[in-house]
């Protein structure tokens, strides 16, 4: 067995290694979610974390980790002879993203169960995280269901396997630590919430503080048992600390102007729901235990809503993370408590190694660098272009997002699950049975005893009961829904700006691009203008990176609009190769002129004809206004072999939209 690094040897990360420790202290808490960019120590804090943990006491022989104090009476595996335990690590669980729902929860044998009664359940990973630690890196990444079924177990202590009728439970309390790269796309807040407490990291920017990281690496990788003997007194202390701290947290007392300040604080920055004010009072209870403290004071509370509200507060993926900290003491100050748990001079202890637990710097605070830092960047990718048209303007506010239109790409796909279009999946509704290919995982219970029945005579069944054998199983064949690749191609020339139509336009793109997120897509952007065409930013999960790019999209110059076509069929081409069975949808953003280049209408009508022969699915979201309209937009949905739609006609409550859907569905019939 490999030797982990050493949690105290972990260089920086204060509120990362905090939130952990806190978590440790008080399970309770719900978990962390970190996170930030690769290479910042996140994995090697959560490994590092799982040797700090005190050893746990488990039935002999349970596959469940029953505690012999007070061992599960529906446990599985159960009921338990009294006084046979032993004594063990608790484990850290990783659940990779790849993992299938039966790897996480377990797998139940259907035939068993039908022909003989029998509940022969093969445990998952929820089973083995119980009393430990369930890692899951990049979470973002597994598919909705597996979230649903992980936060569900971490929210009621226990996991449910259901099958056709036969069903087993068994606990699963387990520190729940998920990591994530906001690059490769978000959460749904709904989700987000279900986290105790989230931290946001970063690689320092200090070149001192990045020498001793690499040192202490370099230390570790050459004589990991030397490095860790090295910590051994640093990493007992803390051990010790935490179990100091469990056995102190019963008496911690958090008094009515603690509660009052949590109370405040919460709906001042305007939080849904009660479970942010519980997380907060159960993770400033776990400060003022960590602190070796009785009684919960103000900084308790402030700690606490740094690392249980920046992720409540996000109501979509384009509001930033983070909180504001003026308003955060004012707020504390004005409901400061008159019980002596108002305010104080004591800090929490920073601990061992550094000390997790000290109030973030602000030059430290992400949600202020990353939006500082992004806005530069565009701005230097916005110089003029050579143009023959109208010249550059300066970069527009987008309008108000709205609520779109459902644009889906026909047919039935077999891609990644989504909320899109229509695809054969694992989950949703039924709608035939077949032979199983492999390993059964969803039985059709009628078609499996219509298959079964003819034969119970010639294998002896002359009574009730069903004869069950591995050729009449059937395997349910289920329709639900799949997420797709949404590629903006947005005109960014001259004749979108001269009318003012930009803003308009921005506001039309960041109502589709937060309809791609909620329904689990992948976007691309592709802008065209000037003389070129240009990927703003590549295929990704991440529609926040898309809505910062938009943001600060200049315009101006001739509109070469087979440029944009081209650039977004190689992009499709490049795409299909990565992801074969991921289903685009490309949506142009124009008002159909085309003036760039040689023969620009014809060049532009020959590229959106790819698109149709290959027979991929599009639409024109119709930019052009004014009393004139020569239609132009149309005839490109036409030539793309798509439709088009006006920025009225995208609005989901919009009057001329129903009415367009209505005529095509009767044209349809």
């Amino acid at each position: 067995m490999s030797t982990p690094f050493p949690f105290t040897a972990v260089v920086g990360q204060d509120d990362l290694r905090l939130a952990l420790l806190l978590n440790a202290v008080s399970p309770a808490v719900g978990g962390v979610l970190v996170r930030g960019e690769k290479g910042t120590a996140k994995s090697t804090a959560v490994r590092a974390l799982s040797a700090l943990m005190p050893e746990v006491d488990v039935v002999s022989g349970c596959r469940f980790s029953c505690d012999p104090g007070s061992p599960d009476p529906a446990c599985p595996d159960g009921p338990h002879e009294p006084g046979a335990f032993a004594s063990r690590p608790a484990r850290m669980v990783e659940l990779p993203v790849g993992a299938s729902e039966d790897r996480l929860v377990g797998a139940l044998d259907i035939e068993r169960a039908l022909a003989e009664g029998v509940k022969a359940f093969e445990p998952g990973l929820l089973a083995d995280a119980h009393r430990g630690i369930l890692y899951v890196d990049e979470v973002n990444l597994l598919h909705d269901h597996l979230v649903d079924l992980l936060l569900d177990a971490a929210a009621m202590g226990a996991s449910y396997v259901e099958r056709e009728g036969v069903s087993v439970r068994h606990a699963s309390k387990f520190l729940l630590v998920g990591t994530m790269n906001p690059e490769e796309g978000e959460l749904r807040p709904q989700l987000l919430d279900r986290f105790g407490l989230t931290v946001e990291v970063a690689a320092s920017r200090e070149p001192d503080q990045r020498v001793e990281v690499v040192r202490r690496r370099l230390a570790h990788d050459d004589d990991p048992a030397a490095f860790a003997a090295r910590w051994a007194d640093e990493e007992a202390a803390v051990r010790a600390r935490i179990v100091a701290a469990r056995e102190l947290l019963p008496s911690v007392r958090l008094g009515d102007g603690a509660l009052r300040q949590i109370a405040a604080t919460c709906a001042a920055f305007e939080v849904d729901g009660m479970r942010a004010d519980i997380v907060m009072a159960r993770t400033a209870t776990a400060l003022a235990a960590w602190a070796g403290r009785t009684e919960v004071l103000a900084e308790d509370v402030r700690q606490a809503a740094l690392l249980a509200l920046p992720h409540r507060r996000r109501r979509n993926p384009f509001d930033a993370p983070g909180l504001d900290e003026d308003k955060l003491d004012e707020t504390l100050e004005e409901f400061g408590g008159s019980d002596g748990d108002g305010g104080g001079d004591d800090d929490p202890d920073p601990g061992p190694g550094g000390g997790p637990g000290g109030q973030p710097e602000p030059d430290d605070a992400p949600q202020g660098d990353g939006d500082t830092a992004a806005r530069p960047e565009a701005g230097e990718g916005g110089e003029p272009q050579p143009s023959g048209g109208a010249g550059e303007q300066s970069p527009v506010r987008a309008a108000e997002p709205f609520r779109t239109r459902v644009l889906s790409v026909p047919g039935l796909g077999e891609g990644a699950a989504g909320r899109r279009s229509r695809a054969r999946t694992e989950y949703g509704r039924t709608i035939r049975a077949r032979r199983p290919r492999g390993a059964l995982t969803k039985l059709h219970l009628a078609a499996t005893v219509q298959a079964a029945a003819p034969h119970q005579r010639a294998r002896g069944r002359s009574g009730p009961g069903l004869v069950v054998r591995r050729d009449d199983l059937r395997q349910a064949s289920r329709e639900g829904r799949e997420g797709n690749l949404v590629l903006f191609v947005v005109d960014a020339s001259g004749s979108m700006a001269a009318r003012q139509r930009m803003s308009a336009v921005k506001g039309a793109v960041l109502s589709l691009l937060l309809d791609a997120y909620q329904r689990r897509d992948k976007v691309g952007l592709v802008t065209f203008r000037g003389s070129a065409a240009d990927v703003a930013l590549p295929p990704t999960s991440s529609v926040d990176a898309a809505a910062v790019r938009l943001e600060s999209l200049p315009t101006g110059g001739r509109t070469p609009l087979a440029a944009g076509l081209l650039k977004a069929h190689e992009v499709l081409r490049v795409e299909r190769l990565r992801d074969p069975a991921r289903r685009a949808l490309v949506v142009v953003v124009t008002d159909g002129r085309a003036t760039g280049g040689p023969e620009p209408v014809a060049l532009a009508g020959r590229a959106a004809r790819l698109f149709a022969a290959e027979g991929t699915a599009s639409v024109v979201v119709d930019c052009e206004s004014g009393p004139v309209r020569l239609g132009l937009a149309g005839r490109l949905a036409g030539e793309l072999g798509g439709t088009a739609v006006t920025l009225d006609e995208l609005r989901a409550d919009s009057i001329a939209g129903l009415v367009k859907d209505v005529q095509g569905s009767r044209r349809a019939a």
